[in-house]
């Protein structure tokens, strides 16, 4: 098991933003957090990760508890955020040699390039990247440990349709080769097409889980953007 969430909780204040939440990840499995804005998807990973406080029964990383293990966690998991800030003044070069530098083994950095269609792009300064050049930089980023687990918050949020198929690609490859993948999104094509299973979120509460052929089964319907609709209560407002 690369990852086990048992009943985890995250409150800010008085409001319960995750409520008892609970998923498990195999090598090559690939698990959709969906739901609205809000609804706890973001959280979630914040709070596997231990950036968020938070309770479970049990959460477990590669194998590890986070208490007392992060480092050697950390070294088998990549993280790539809704939002990645750079420095205004790093290349390409600089900013993967950066991620480099904290792990004691990694990937084949010319390769991901290569792979993510950012060869030849070495010299030039992040911020002077298109937003799908950016977008496609902080996935690499995130793999360059050569984790065993990943996490991808809004993958492909403002990449186009070319752009967007090229990293689903690179990623089912390495699915292929064990890599297991908790990925946030909102486009219901995305997550038909990378996603074992699925987990919908309403105001922090687990509405369904399971795969994409049981959520339509449950729903009575044949597109996941409408199933997705009916678990998360948003069909009204689509009308």
């Amino acid at each position: 098991m690369i990852l086990k969430v048992e009943n985890l909780s995250v409150t800010y204040a008085q409001k319960t933003a995750v409520n008892r939440i609970s998923f498990h990840l195999k090598p090559g499995e690939v698990i959709g957090l969906l739901g609205a804005n809000g609804a706890g998807k973001s959280s979630t990973i914040a709070a596997v990760l231990g950036i968020e406080k938070s309770t479970y029964d049990e959460l477990v990383i590669v194998g590890k508890s986070l208490i007392g293990n992060r480092k050697q966690i950390f070294e088998q998991v990549g993280v790539q955020f809704q939002e990645t800030h750079f420095q205004d003044k790093l290349t390409v070069s600089d900013a993967c040699e950066q991620w480099q530098s904290l792990y004691k083994k990694t990937n084949d950095v010319p390769a991901l390039l290569q792979a993510f269609g950012l060869e030849g792009k070495g010299k030039q300064l992040v911020k002077l990247l298109s937003g799908g050049e950016r977008q496609r930089l902080a996935v690499l980023l995130a793999l360059i440990p050569e984790p065993k687990l990943v996490f991808l918050d809004e993958l492909t949020t403002g990449l186009d349709i070319k752009a967007r198929r090229m990293l689903w690609k690179q990623l089912l490859a390495m699915k292929e080769n064990g890599l297991a993948i908790v990925l946030t999104s909102h486009y219901m094509d995305e997550v038909e097409a990378l996603c074992d299973e699925i987990l919908i979120l309403c105001e922090g509460q687990t509405v369904f889980h399971g795969t994409i052929q049981e959520a339509l089964a449950a729903s009575g319907n044949t597109k996941l953007e409408d199933a997705y609709l009916h678990f998360a209560g948003e069909e009204e407002q689509w009308g």
